[in-house]
């Protein structure tokens, strides 16, 4: 189906402040969604009450309001304006709850304003999570045991019905919002009213804490003729317990049988398809169970996410874009392709590179800040790597985290007895990746840091190859360093400056730079390719390494 040809202006609603837990990343979505719109003419009318935002620029739409994010301000703004539909898929958690209450308000049917990319049943089927549990039943997909409690003594009698450890998931609230674990019954109050204030519909879901078992996220995107594509599949590097935001998350999935990912690939897509009225983009969330391969469904959120912009820029698939295109009439095979320019936009990426993410926290600047990971977000931003395999991936996000790491390691910094760092690393905090390399290090077996952490052996492995390099560049210096050695290393993410520190000798990151240089061992530069060189790809951008 072509333009809707009846829709002529647009209201974007955009996320509002940067809130610890939410991080920033709506912008990149919103501004996509703005551009996108008016390359097909329509008039772009957005609000957004943060001015520290590329989608607040006066050149990204027509008109711009810095109002604070209500009703009154929409009602406000359609006074002014005169406007078609509204586009609450871009703006996060906020612009969805905004877009329901002026619903109840009877603003948009007073006004003649259609809901495009999202109609509110499909919000609530997705965003209410007794409807979503109801929904998952009705359609034989497997949940977590859960019920819903709308009071304090309503959320004691099903924690004492279901057993601990549970997990309290506020309804309609963004990362995590209110969201906490409980492992016994001493937390439950606090937990309870923290849950219930938090939500604005005064609700929770009181469910059993899948602990151990993996996580992993599906980008999808809808069009209104049905067709579906699975743009990327995000693996979390921490097992069940820790918010998808605050875990480092890895694409593509990397320890994801075929078999499993099949069924959860059909899954997402039936998902998907009887959510609604819904063109657009999508993620949907799944646990896995380690030993047995069952999966239950999570979550869905019904607009595009923090995780979207992270696998827009992994993948170099624009989501957020073609959602815009999608909310307006067109379908995926009608659109095209960005990467390749020639095929059609009705394709899913093939990836031939590993993607790492790791989030950023500012713990210093809140003192006394309680800096366990768990089911609320914490995190105040995130970096990104591509490398050509995970090791070199997590390394090269490390030397993006502004801390005092150069790549994996913390060097010069006392590590922890082996019995003393085993016990730290079962609570998951923002260091734990550093720990679980020093435990490595200092010879704890990947058996038992599995065993500790929840952690897939197959990410532990992993670390041991560029432990087990770091001791081999400990042993040597510049003249005695073999090229087969130092062309590993930089396979591996060492940086010039991470290897001059574990040296044995006084050589500087300049004279390891000249060295790899005089080897013939430079950086080569391949492009960001979503079809894994089976078409032609015109990216404009690349990474780095060492092939």
């Amino acid at each position: 189906m072509p333009l809707n040809k009846s829709i002529s202006s647009v209201l974007i609603i955009g996320s509002g402040p940067i809130v610890i837990g939410q991080a920033c990343e709506f912008d990149y979505s919103g501004t996509q969604a703005a551009r996108s719109l008016r390359e097909e003419g329509i008039k772009v009318i957005l609000i957004n009450s943060n001015p520290a935002t590329i989608m607040t620029d006066p050149m990204m739409a027509d008109r711009v309001y810095l109002l604070p994010l209500t009703v009154e301000s929409i009602e406000q703004i359609i006074a002014e304006n005169k406007i078609d539909a509204v586009l609450a898929t871009m703006g996060g958690q906020t612009a969805l709850n905004l877009c329901k209450e002026a619903d109840e308000m009877g603003v948009w049917e007073k006004n003649n304003i259609r809901l495009i990319g999202v109609d509110i049943k499909a919000i609530d089927k997705a965003e209410d999570r007794e409807k979503f549990r109801k929904w998952m039943v009705e359609m034989n997909i497997d949940v977590a045991p859960a019920k819903i409690a709308n009071s304090f003594l309503e959320g004691k009698e099903i924690a004492q019905s279901i057993g601990f450890p549970l997990v309290i998931r506020p309804s309609f609230t963004l990362g995590g919002t209110g969201g906490s674990i409980v492992f016994d019954k001493n937390v439950l109050d606090e937990a309870l009213n923290r849950g219930l204030t938090a939500s604005p519909m005064h609700e929770v879901l009181v469910e059993k804490a899948m602990m151990g078992w993996k996580e992993f996220e599906l980008e999808l995107l809808r069009d209104d003729k049905d067709n579906v594509v699975i743009i990327c599949t995000v693996e979390n590097f921490d097992p069940m317990g820790v918010h998808t935001g605050d875990s480092i998350t890895v694409a593509p999935a990397m320890t994801l049988s075929d078999t499993a990912y099949q069924k959860m690939r059909n899954t997402a897509i039936r998902m998907m398809r009887n959510l609604g009225n819904f063109a657009g983009g999508c993620n949907v969330q799944f646990a896995l169970n380690p030993q047995t391969e069952e999966i239950i469904a999570i979550e869905i959120n019904p607009r595009v996410s923090r995780s979207s912009a992270l696998a827009s820029k992994a993948t170099g698939y624009p989501i957020a874009k073609v959602a815009a295109k999608l909310a307006v009439g067109y379908t995926l095979d009608e659109l095209k392709n960005q990467i390749t320019q020639t095929t059609s936009a009705f394709f899913e990426p093939a990836l031939d590179y590993v993607i790492v993410k790791i989030p950023r926290w500012n713990f210093d600047k809140f003192k006394g800040a309680d800096d366990t990971l768990g089911f609320q977000m914490k995190s105040v931003g995130e970096v990104m790597a591509i490398g050509r395999s995970f090791a070199e991936a997590i390394q090269k996000a490390c030397q993006s985290l502004e801390n005092d790491a150069l790549g994996l390691g913390y060097y010069g910094k006392s590590l922890m007895h082996a019995e003393e760092i085993v016990e730290y690393i079962k609570v998951p905090k923002w260091d734990r990746l550093f720990r679980i390399k020093d435990a490595l290090m200092i010879g704890v077996s990947v058996k038992r840091i599995c065993e500790s952490t929840g952690i897939d052996r197959w990410f532990i492995y992993q670390i041991q190859k560029i432990c087990n390099c770091e001791k081999q560049l400990a042993k040597v210096t510049l003249e005695t360093m073999p090229a087969e050695l130092m062309l590993e290393a930089k396979r591996l993410g060492f940086s010039d400056e991470q290897m001059a520190r574990i040296m044995e000798d006084e050589s500087s990151a300049a004279d390891i730079y000249e060295k790899r240089k005089s080897l013939g061992i430079t950086r080569v530069y391949k492009m960001v390719d979503t079809c894994s060189a089976e078409f032609e790809a015109k990216t404009p951008y690349f990474y780095s390494t060492f092939e």
